[in-house]
């Protein structure tokens, strides 16, 4: 693991990244990667054989823009933001899963987890980078995979939107039981990472905690490109 992006993950304030978890189903971690890490990875985009596919959202009806999946190994600091961020994130993940009623929890380690997915036959990396131009989006949607999921996810802005693109928000939607959806709009520096429920949350109720359903997407992107990479923790079928 990369020394450096251990420390950072390390010196972010999880009790309050959780409460936010909590509270609101995501959770800004500034500045996770510097700009030269960010355009790092965004020069790494037009070199197909660093990916194992290619998807043009379109073709799906996805929304309209296109991504690609990175193969394994996983370069650098995909695979390390991997490995220290999991950690962390697990053990929220398996309060969550107390407050649902859900047995088991998740092993404590990221490569304990892979070797999970994998023996269900889950062996697909999922980490990726999208890219959007003006007019593009991304639908509303839950990254799952396979019946093995992990219950949170990370993405991290690669482009400025101080000077690369305008538009193009991250947005996070709720469905409550009995009650109207509720949307969440997250501004993002470049270099910033956003942390966020990927299929459904625990919420604290008058009568007890209950389930809400969420969805993430992008909004138009107005002009510019914009660049994401995401940090998905289980791999797919």
């Amino acid at each position: 693991m990369n020394v450096e992006i251990s420390r950072r993950v390390a010196a972010y304030d999880w009790t309050a990244l959780e409460g936010e978890l909590d509270g609101f189903g995501c959770a800004v971690l500034p500045a996770l990667l510097s700009p030269e890490e960010c355009a790092a990875l965004t020069a790494r985009y037009p070199d197909e054989s660093q990916f194992r596919s290619h998807i043009v959202m379109a073709r799906y009806g996805f929304g309209k823009g296109e991504y690609r999946y990175f193969k394994y190994p996983l370069p650098n600091p995909i695979q390390s933001l991997r490995a220290a961020l999991y950690p962390r994130l697990a053990r929220i993940a398996n309060a969550w899963n107390t407050r649902l009623g859900i047995p088991g929890n998740f092993p404590t380690e990221h490569e304990a987890f892979l070797a999970h997915c994998h023996a269900a036959g889950q062996t697909r990396p999922t980490p990726l980078v999208l890219k959007y131009v003006p007019g593009d989006f991304n639908c509303l949607h839950q990254d799952l995979y396979g019946e093995i999921w992990f219950p949170i996810q990370v993405a991290i802005l690669l482009s400025d939107p101080s000077k690369d693109f305008t538009g193009g928000e991250f947005v996070l939607t709720e469905q409550r039981p009995r009650m109207q959806s509720r949307a969440e709009v997250v501004p993002l520096r470049q270099g910033d990472a956003v942390a966020f429920a990927v299929n459904e949350r625990p919420v604290r109720g008058a009568k007890g905690t209950y389930r809400v359903k969420l969805r993430h997407g992008v909004s138009r992107l107005r002009s510019g490109q914009r660049f994401t990479a995401g940090i998905i923790f289980h791999d797919a079928r």
